[in-house]
């Protein structure tokens, strides 16, 4: 099996090895906001790639915004999973697999409001952007 790689942001790097030490007990809240770890599969590399992310629920799914902080491109996980949808999650100590998808433009409007909710600076990302920014719905699988 090949090695995970972590995000290459020495902060998101830390967060992670934290978040894994602990077995999310330090790392699940990041300075209040509810975080998981996703892991992707490199769209060019195949290799399982983690990085630390804010999530929000609907029901039994998690949400994710691929928002990078309003930058023009889309971060390079949501590159991995719209390419690989299968993903890695874990949220606190629970380790599970998920099949991940954009929201349709349909689904968005109500799941935007709940992550802006979550995590209100979103609002502000998208203001920075032309980009539609994605909210992505992680359904479990396992």
């Amino acid at each position: 099996m090949t090695e995970t790689t972590n995000s290459p942001r020495d902060w998101v790097n830390e967060h992670i090895q934290r978040y894994l030490a602990t077995n999310g007990a330090d790392g699940h809240d990041w300075n209040g906001y509810p975080t998981l770890l996703l892991t992707t599969i490199g769209r060019r590399s195949g290799t399982p790639r983690r990085t630390a992310l804010i999530y929000g629920r609907d029901g039994e799914n998690y949400l994710l915004v691929a928002s990078q902080g309003g930058l023009p491109e889309h971060p390079l996980w949501y590159r991995n999973l719209t390419a690989n949808p299968e993903v890695q999650l874990q949220v606190g100590p629970e380790k599970f697999t998920a099949r991940a998808r954009t929201a349709t433009p349909e689904e968005k409007p109500a799941l935007w409001r709940t992550m802006v909710g979550v995590y209100p600076p979103y609002e502000e990302y998208q203001g920075r952007t032309d980009r539609d920014i994605p909210v992505v719905i992680l359904e479990r699988t396992s």
